[in-house]
């Protein structure tokens, strides 16, 4: 297995050398050989379920070492509080306002009604169409070899209203091999491993061994390509893992969880889920490891974050968990190393949002947004490198849909300065937060403060009419 994927990533290779620097338009702008990118995307990993971010419960000694050698950012948030969306604006650079994409894969019912409500929510999409362009068909246009390992969760065959399921591609059709990436080891419909141990259940991932768990295996995946990308030594490489991890079902070694077992205080609450960061932690750490000691951890820019909040786990002291709109559901852990640019055990209060990874990762790739692609990102290079401050008024948040538990309310929010802005479409209503102070998001100061609520308000409502975002509609 291993001597085919080298062979294919071979004459995937060779077959870029057909292509310039030019490609989709985008010229080289350095004559220096732009950095290797390794993009590492948890699943359901929650903003302080990490040590680094103040879980002293759970050991997660190598990405608290990763913080430790790049930037950690405290307001970073994904740009949706479930995966589907959020992993489409990862690969586009779009909002999902925009690319209608605003649930999880399958999701509920177009025009679903909540029993006991008079909300009909919106037709969106349910997978990313194969006309649209990726980061990786665009790093993949430019020399770049492209892998992808873990989970994918864009390529649900779903109908919208200019379509029948027969005019869609089969679900095969739209997975990560479809989409610019030379190679894909698990990447398919699903949003989480019917098992975390072998055999999975995952059509394109089959178990070496019995009983291996999925994190390492999706690890050695990630070391195989970079391995095979070094040994080609003339093309850098544009890696994504999405973890699986820490999505349900809650599964981990028995020994991790023994080990949480013993011990008490939030963030152990759930041994099993406790057991599943320092498992995914523990493989993240082999293919940090393995880029280092093969010499690779200067050229290599590492982002680390996660698609949405938690499900079912100590938020403490955010408000509320995955499909939320609070805090809980979309603030993030994120992480930047890149040796000689990112100064090393830094901090940064700055509010982001996935699509600036994506903005970020062509900026220092020398590449430019794609023409057909609305950027909604920004890039954070600036940043990273210390030299300016991102210069952005807010970030922006859709959420039309209800989650899987069907609990939040359907919402729209903006995020600027220190304040947080809620919009609800069940009774037109707003809530207003200043994070600074109340990041637990207890206190609305929407009546003590109309100005504010009324000026954020039309903010928000401009950028939904500029993005042609889905409305809710109320039953007749």
């Amino acid at each position: 297995m291993q001597k085919f994927r080298f062979e294919y990533l071979a004459a995937s290779l060779l077959a870029l050398c057909t292509f310039s620097a030019t490609a989709s338009g985008n010229e080289s702008e350095s004559n220096e050989r732009p950095p290797n990118v390794v993009l590492i995307m948890a699943d359901d990993l929650g903003w302080k379920d990490l040590h680094c971010y103040g879980n002293e419960e759970v050991d997660t000694p190598h990405l608290d070492h990763l913080a430790q050698q790049g930037l950690l950012f405290t307001d970073a948030y994904s740009a949706a509080p479930v995966c589907t969306p959020t992993r489409a604006a990862l690969m586009t650079g779009e909002s999902p306002a925009r690319l209608n994409i605003t649930n999880h894969a399958g999701g509920h019912p177009n025009n679903f009604q909540k029993p006991g409500t008079d909300l009909i929510t919106p037709t969106w999409l349910r997978h990313l169409p194969l006309e649209r362009v990726t980061l990786a068909e665009q790093l993949k246009a430019a020399g770049y070899a492209t892998g992808f390992v873990g989970k994918w969760h864009l390529s649900h065959r779903s109908r919208s209203t200019s379509s029948t399921d027969a005019d869609l591609p089969t679900e095969p059709e739209l997975r990560p091999e479809h989409q610019g990436f030379d190679i894909n080891i698990g990447g398919c419909r699903f949003g989480g491993p019917p098992s975390y141990f072998s055999p999975y259940g995952i059509p394109n991932l089959e178990g070496k061994t019995e009983g291996e768990y999925l994190p390492d295996r999706c690890a050695d995946e990630c070391i195989d390509f970079i391995t095979s990308a070094k040994a080609d030594g003339n093309h850098p490489f544009f890696l994504c893992w999405c973890n699986y991890s820490v999505h349900y079902p809650f599964q981990a070694p028995a020994d991790l969880i023994a080990k949480y077992e013993k011990r008490t205080g939030p963030g152990v609450e759930n041994p099993t889920y406790a057991a599943m960061i320092e498992g995914m932690d523990t493989a993240i750490g082999k293919l940090l490891d393995a880029i280092d000691q093969q010499g690779l951890d200067e050229d290599t820019l590492v982002i680390f974050t996660s698609d949405n909040g938690p499900f079912d786990a100590n938020v403490d002291p955010l408000r509320e968990e995955k499909g939320f709109l609070y805090e809980g559901g979309i603030r993030v852990p994120m992480i930047v190393r890149w040796p000689g640019h990112v100064s090393a055990g830094t901090r940064t209060a700055t509010p982001t949002i996935t699509m600036d990874i994506h903005a970020t990762i062509l900026d220092v790739t020398n590449l430019k947004a794609d023409s057909s692609n609305t950027p909604d990102g920004i890039s954070l290079l600036p940043l990273l490198e210390n030299e300016s401050e991102l210069k952005r008024e807010s970030i922006y948040f859709h959420y039309p849909n209800y989650a899987f538990h069907k609990q939040n309310r359907l919402g729209s929010a903006v995020r600027s300065g220190d304040y947080k802005l809620i919009k609800y479409y069940d009774d037109d209503s707003v809530e207003l937060y200043n994070l600074n102070e109340d990041i637990s998001e207890s206190q609305n100061l929407a009546k003590q403060m109309p100005e504010k609520a009324d000026k954020l308000r039309a903010r928000l409502e401009a950028w939904l009419k500029e993005t042609n975002a889905s409305q809710p509609q109320h039953a007749k």
